[in-house]
Formats: C-alpha cells, structure tokens, sequence
C-alpha cells in the first residue's frame, strides 16, 4: 500500500482486519519498524481523536512524529491555481507540500470539506494535491468526502461485538444544528458493504448519499422501519449532496434522534458514533450512556486502525 484514502486501498480486508487483531493485541511488536522514520501529522481542520490516536499510532511504531496546525502554526495556504496572492495567504500550497515531503517519510492529512462547492469537494483537492507532489504516501486522516481511518476503526469495534456472521446494521441521519459533510457516512456506507454485513441506510428525502458510496447498502425513509431487528445502530448527521442544495441542512426533524424509544425497535443492538456528538440531538443521554454504547471503544479502536495502515505503508519503505 503507497496511499490510503479509501477501502480500495487497504487490500483484502479479511486479511486487513487480522492484521488489526494483531496490532490490538501487540501494539509495541514492531517498535524497530519505524525507526529512524518521521511522520508529519497536517490539520488544516479541528482534531481531538485523529491527532491522538494517529500520533500514538505512530509512536508505537518507534516513529517520530511532526505534528502541523496549518491554520494556526503556519503561513497561511492558498490552495488555487491563478490566483493574485495580494490576500492574507502568504504560500502556495504548490511550494509548501514538496517542503513538507522533505521533512519526513509518511505524510497524514486532514481537511474537511467547504460544502460550497460540490465538484471542488468531490475532487479531493487538497488530498489529491499531497499525494502529486509530497513524493510521500499519504494517509487520509479525513478529506472531504471520506473519512477511511474512521471506518477501519468501525469495522474492527463491529466484529469484535457482532453475535453473528452477518449482522444488521443501520445507519441513521439524526438531526444537527449546523451543516456537515458527507465524509464519515459515505465511507461508514462503503466500508460496512465491503464487509459483507446486512447495511441499511435511512435518512429523510432529500439526503441520499451518493451511490458511489452506498452501493450494495439498502436505502430506506423510515427510520422506525429501518431500525426494526437492527444489531447496531450508527448515528451521524450529513449535510445534502445533491446538487441543488448540496451542503445545506433542510431538516432539523428532532424525531430522528435516537432515543431509547428508538432503540426499543433493535434486537438490543449495540450504539455507534464517531464522535464528538450533539447530545439529545443526535442521541439522548440515556443511549449514549447505555450498556449497549460502545462509542468510547470504538474511539480507541482509532488507533488500531491507524496503526495497521501506518504499520502496511512503512514495510514498503
């Protein structure tokens, strides 16, 4: 593996999910691996789980890792071609990625989504940009319409609770007050499909995701239908992707939060979420609070994850 961006990247994923078990179970058993190699952590965006658990991930590893605030420890970066720089931005993203390629040997980059414009979004500007001239793999810690080291950590948290080979799992829209991306839903989708489990994804009209991302998932409107003998339920908003009102938020229905009335309707199915998460918008507290939440392990599994990709990326090295 050179990049990681996507489920297209990580190989079969039976064998990608052993090797996880392996990292998770011997976190330090290849501390010479990344010896004497650095790797340079780029947020062009907010992080609190991505930058820990990328970061111990690494170190566990025996790496060295830079860790970049673009927005607050650096020039400010102009991201187009053509432009006049007569602005506040003070570097070409052009000069200042083969720069960062110097310095270091793996390169993971995070940059979310504007929501203004779809074809800018869908083109994975920034993302495609490191990995043309960084002369460095990559690793996606989130773009702007895939968030892969997310879903990896998804997948490892369902198999390691599922209680049969092919579970039911639901993932639901939910309600927020701001508009965001498509990025973890479109990969949760994808990644939950290559898997081989029973995926349905319901959402008001309106927010079908694209079906480059869904494809092989059910496609449901009813939430209380959908969520009908589910074994896991994964919340999350999403912001539209059509073209006609790509990015904006045109419902805030509150009875798509999942309540224990919700989850009454599942085959006492086990909660999911990425976090952070809107309480008592996207869940109530009792949920989130539950037994059956393992939002706090699926977190960790972040940097089991990370670990597996960094870990598949430096034997090519």
């Amino acid at each position: 593996m050179r990049h990681f961006t996507s489920v297209h990247d990580i190989g079969d994923l039976k064998s990608a999910l052993e090797r996880a078990r392996f990292v998770k179970e011997n976190p330090f058993a290849d501390k010479e691996l990344g010896r004497d190699k650095t790797m340079l952590l780029i947020f062009f965006n907010s992080s609190l789980r991505t930058r820990l658990s990328t970061q111990r991930a690494a170190m566990n590893l025996g790496m060295n890792v830079i860790v970049l605030d673009v927005n607050q420890g650096a020039w400010k970066l102009e991201t187009e071609r053509g432009v006049v720089m007569d602005g506040d931005k003070s570097e070409h993203i052009l000069e200042a990625i083969p720069v960062m390629g110097s310095y270091c040997d793996i390169i993971g980059v995070r940059s979310f989504a504007g929501l203004t414009d779809k074809s800018a979004d869908y083109s994975e500007n920034i993302l495609s940009q490191f990995i043309k001239y960084s002369g460095k793999p990559v690793v996606s810690m989130e773009a702007a319409t895939g968030h892969p080291l997310q879903a990896f950590a998804d997948i490892i948290t369902i198999e390691e609770h599922k209680k049969c080979a092919r579970p039911k799992v639901v993932m639901t829209w939910a309600p927020h007050p701001k508009a965001l991306p498509q990025a973890v839903p479109n990969s949760f989708a994808q990644w939950s499909a290559a898997a081989g489990y029973d995926v349905t994804v319901v959402q008001p009209h309106g927010y079908e995701l694209s079906p480059e991302f869904t494809k092989g998932c059910k496609i449901e409107y009813n939430q209380d239908k959908a969520l009908e003998g589910a074994d896991f339920v994964y919340a999350k908003n999403w912001s539209v992707f059509d073209d006609a009102n790509y990015g904006k938020v045109i419902c805030k229905d509150m009875d798509w939060t999942v309540s224990e009335k919700k989850m009454a309707l599942t085959n006492n199915a086990f909660f999911m979420h990425c976090l952070p998460v809107r309480r008592n918008m996207i869940v109530t507290d009792a949920v989130i609070e539950s037994p059956q939440s393992i939002v706090i392990p699926e977190a960790a599994n972040r940097v089991v994850s990370a670990q597996t990709v960094i870990k598949d990326i430096l034997k090519t090295l």
